[in-house]
């Protein structure tokens, strides 16, 4: 197997291990491995009592984790699973309880340095965007099968994408004649849809519409809710709970979920006394999201558009 550059850094890195507090002996859960470089960070803090579970969809990811981790392998558990079945698998482990969880969403680097994978605008592959290759449903299948109304729906909420209408009309003239196949198949028909003033902008014209089809076939939203619920519930009481968003989507439903868990009685302001008996079961840490300072974003601009939210169990 090719060996991996590891020379990438972590989003946030120091913030993160600020926010999880980490004690020596805790147990801690990575819900987004990647290339392990937050795991690393964390086991590395971690006395021999100590216990890391990290999970990722991806199996090239635990692949290459079981390498970068290689000498902190007696306090590591490498799972293949989604961060949405995080309830099933604690219980299948018989962890009662973790001390910390991160979760750095989106689309980890690997993925989008391995064009075969299909995610990339700007180099060839067969269209995929699977973050675990072992499920079924590809991009290739959404652009080829969903209809006008669902396609533009997905262009215009998942990538805000103010072109969608006439995106998802060429797409759908296009593929009336023959299937779309590839990612620079995909992407030149993106472009041809927009007007000259949009090809001037800076951005690639595909970039946003990538990203729509890219969260629609991963199901990427629409797994954070039930997430964020499964991690509350599995995080000891003042276990802290660190969440890195990439996109105005991804943070609002975070926002909103933490905002949920932290609110305490929802009786109308006019009842005398409190019936509902609801208490909060977060604490928030961050008002307000924590993002890169120039010197991180001058080493990583892809931490630019990062948010970090931390919430702690009460």
């Amino acid at each position: 197997m090719e060996e991996i550059n590891y020379g990438h850094k972590p989003v946030l890195l120091h913030e993160c291990l600020d926010a999880l507090a980490i004690r020596p002996d805790g147990v801690y859960l990575d819900g987004t491995l990647g290339r392990a470089g937050h795991s690393l960070e964390i086991v590395r803090r971690l006395t021999a009592g100590g216990r890391l579970i990290a999970l990722d969809r991806d199996e090239t990811a635990i692949e290459a984790a079981q390498r970068r981790l290689a000498d902190y392998m007696d306090r590591v558990t490498l799972v293949h699973s989604n961060f949405s079945a995080l309830d099933d698998v604690l219980r299948e482990l018989g962890v009662r309880g973790v001390d910390g969880m991160l979760f750095d969403l989106g689309v980890s680097s690997p993925q989008l340095d391995d064009a075969a994978r299909g995610f990339s605008y700007k180099q060839d592959a067969p269209l995929d965007m699977r973050m675990d290759e072992s499920a079924s449903y590809t991009a290739r299948e959404l652009v080829n099968t969903v209809s006008y109304e669902e396609l533009k729906r997905i262009l215009y909420e998942y990538g805000e994408e103010r072109y969608a209408p006439a995106i998802a009309k060429k797409i759908c003239a296009y593929r009336a004649e023959k299937p779309i196949e590839t990612t620079l198949e995909l992407a030149d028909l993106i472009r041809s849809a927009m007007p000259a003033a949009a090809l001037r902008e800076k951005q690639h014209p595909a970039k946003r519409s990538f990203q729509a089809i890219r969260i629609a076939v991963n199901d990427e939203l629409g797994e954070l809710p039930p997430m964020l619920r499964a991690a509350e519930k599995n995080l000891k009481p003042g276990g802290r709970l660190a969440v890195i968003t990439f996109h105005s989507l991804e943070d609002r439903i975070v926002k909103r979920e933490l905002q949920a868990l932290a609110t305490g009685c929802t009786c109308p302001p006019e009842f005398p006394v409190c019936v509902c008996g609801k208490k909060p079961k977060m604490k928030l840490i961050t008002r307000k999201p924590i993002v890169s300072g120039a010197e991180e974003l001058n080493e990583n601009p892809r931490a630019r558009s990062a948010k970090l939210r931390v919430a702690e169990k009460c």
